[in-house]
């Protein structure tokens, strides 16, 4: 599926094929809270990183989270989390151990998306106490990550290439 997304002010514009569409997934972990606002869910779409064109890359910004693990020493992550310099809107990640994919933050595009057939909530052991974590039907709750990839989760609900 071919998207256009773009940050609140327009100085920053991008589009990218994508074929994992479906905004499936909410994180709740401190850095997706704290970088792309609100309760999380910033990183639940996939697109191909090599389609990925940009307008207004000159006010792009990068940002590399700071990772605190539990007995471990803090670390940066090699994760590149991208976004508009004159507004603050997130964007997108980029992950140099996964070259081939981009990130793209459902809030940032422009171009309809699906609603998911099942939300994942992820990373609930680090979700802020005031976020109400929708329960019931159709809401998967994972304490940290989902044993299933992106791929797997939009392979499995045959989420097919728009």
């Amino acid at each position: 599926m071919h998207l256009e997304g773009s940050c609140h002010c327009g100085a920053v514009q991008f589009s990218l094929e994508c074929g994992s569409y479906y905004p499936f997934m909410h994180c709740h972990c401190s850095i997706c809270r704290k970088t792309a606002g609100g309760g999380g869910y910033a990183i639940n779409l996939g697109g191909d990183a090599a389609s990925l064109k940009v307008r207004g890359g000159k006010h792009l910004g990068r940002y590399h989270a700071k990772l605190r693990e539990p007995g471990k020493r803090t670390r940066r992550s090699p994760a590149e989390r991208c976004f508009c310099r004159e507004c603050g809107s997130a964007l997108w990640l980029w992950d140099p151990r996964w070259p081939e994919l981009i990130h793209p933050h459902a809030s940032a595009i422009d171009t309809p998306l699906p609603r998911p057939p099942e939300v994942v909530e992820a990373a609930l052991a680090y979700a802020a106490p005031w976020v109400e974590v929708p329960r019931g039907p159709g809401h998967v709750h994972c304490q940290t990550w989902p044993e299933e990839s992106l791929a797997e989760w939009h392979a499995r609900h045959r989420a097919k290439k728009r």
